[in-house]
């Protein structure tokens, strides 16, 4: 039995394979809607200022990364903007920002360490 806390195996593969396809479905659709690009290359990486908040330690900054990097967050955002009429374009590129960083193996956080992620450990080890 796997002790350690981060999926494995075809259940990982998976996962990386179904953010994928949420990182091209988010591209599709902001392309659909006429977004600016300069934009989207601006925003793309913005998420991951949220890392930022590890400087009050790995337990805050795993809550502030986690909810950075939730599906949840910009769907909320998405809903609320159909609501109200507004653009898509900023929940697009965070959903796409997502999809990326879970396509290529960066996954939510534990409070244990930055590199202790729920799709494995990223980054070089000691």
């Amino acid at each position: 039995m796997n002790s350690s806390p981060a999926v494995t195996g075809s259940v990982r593969t998976w996962l990386r394979l179904e953010a994928l396809a949420i990182l091209a479905a988010a591209v599709l659709l902001y392309a659909r809607g006429d977004h600016s690009w300069l934009l989207f290359a601006i925003l793309l990486l913005a998420p991951d200022l949220s890392f930022i908040a590890y400087a009050a330690g790995p337990r805050i900054g795993a809550i502030v990364y986690n909810i950075a990097h939730s599906y949840a967050v910009p769907i909320i955002a998405a809903i609320m903007f159909l609501i109200t009429g507004r653009s898509l374009a900023i929940p697009l590129i965070w959903i796409a920002h997502i999809g990326m960083d879970r396509a290529v193996g960066y996954g939510l956080k534990y409070p244990a360490a930055f590199s202790q992620t729920h799709l494995g450990v990223i980054g070089r080890q000691r």
